[in-house]
């Protein structure tokens, strides 16, 4: 795990020039080249490991709570040639009036520097660096000084998580995984207008809300190749024909076969049970095609909108089966 250090700690081995290798056991066959930039140093370093957080721990790199590692420790590593990038927290002093805190930051944005001290910067507020006069006082740390200007609204930006979509490569194994795009956060402006008693902010009433910068999302590849058969290679044909999902092919396989063995002149002698998909009555699909009786595409195209409309998907009938038997 990431161990947490003084904030001033960096790694001394990284010079610039420095390259190695960071096995990792529990990692994928995938080799990157990762470079590490740590304040003025970096290192290079050729590793399988997954994230950001295993190649980190591969070199002992540590890093504390307060740091800012970019991308974040939980990204996906990705590419052949690839960056990260730690901002190294420091203290800092935000005055507001009579009230002082200290706080650890990786931050030189005065604004986000006194959120993370716990104080609200309204609009119109200024906030003025200024240069330690009183060292016993303040130590090393940078300070900040909130001049309140009467603001009555309120300006926040915000991070706006990135989704995860998931594409399935029907060539490649199943539960293989391949990471073919990294999210990235965006951000959102937010506008309140602010009601105070008393000069103490009791309310906030959103006036406006705007995206700055669209999420990206992030892609994830899922291996899904197909196991069918010897035999089932034409049915399957015909599945696809029928515009049935390549999620769901399985499923359909399984029910069609169990069903019918995917015999388009399949008939139930005691119930008169019709088909591939055993309809009953098989007049049924006529409304798929007139030649529903002959063509099994026809067949499994009323099929798969029977499955559909019933039970949202192929997976879902198959569980339905699975625990009744019937469809």
């Amino acid at each position: 795990m990431i161990v947490v250090m003084s904030a001033f700690l960096t790694l001394h081995c990284l010079t610039p020039g420095n390259f190695a290798f960071a096995d990792d056991e529990s990692s994928t066959n995938e080799e990157h080249f990762v470079t590490i930039y740590d304040n003025n140093s970096y290192l290079t370093v050729k590793t399988t490991a997954r994230t950001v957080k295993d190649v980190l721990e591969k070199v002992n790199l540590e890093v504390t709570e307060a740091d800012i590692v970019e991308p974040g420790l939980d990204t996906l590593v990705a590419g052949e040639d690839y960056h990260i990038n730690i901002h190294r927290a420091r203290p800092a002093l935000v005055i507001d009036g009579v009230k002082r805190s200290y706080v650890m930051t990786a931050s030189y944005d005065p604004k986000v520097i006194a959120r993370e001290a716990g104080l609200t910067v309204y609009d119109g507020d200024k906030i003025i660096v200024e240069t330690n006069q009183n060292f016993l006082e303040t130590g090393i740390a940078s300070t900040y000084r909130i001049e309140r200007n009467g603001g009555r609204t309120l300006t926040v930006e915000e991070a706006l998580p990135y989704p995860t979509e998931t594409r399935y490569d029907y060539n490649m194994a199943k539960g293989e995984k391949r990471l073919e795009q990294a999210g990235e956060e965006g951000r959102k402006v937010s506008v309140y207008e602010v009601r105070f008693e008393n000069n103490i902010e009791v309310d906030r009433r959103l006036v406006s809300e705007s995206v700055k910068t669209a999420p990206i999302p992030e892609i994830v590849v899922v291996g899904a190749k197909l196991s069918v058969a010897p035999g089932q290679e034409t049915c399957v044909g015909w599945i696809r024909e029928a515009g049935v999902p390549e999620e769901g092919i399985e499923a359909a396989i399984y029910i069609i076969y169990h069903e019918s063995g995917c015999r388009v002149d399949a008939e139930n002698a005691s119930s008169g049970a019709y088909g591939i998909p055993q309809a009953l009555p098989g007049s049924k699909m006529q409304s798929a095609g007139a030649d529903w009786k002959t063509n099994p595409v026809t067949q499994i195209r009323w099929m798969n909108s029977y499955v559909t409309g019933r039970y949202g998907g192929w997976q879902q009938a198959l569980e339905f089966k699975q625990t009744r038997g019937w469809y």
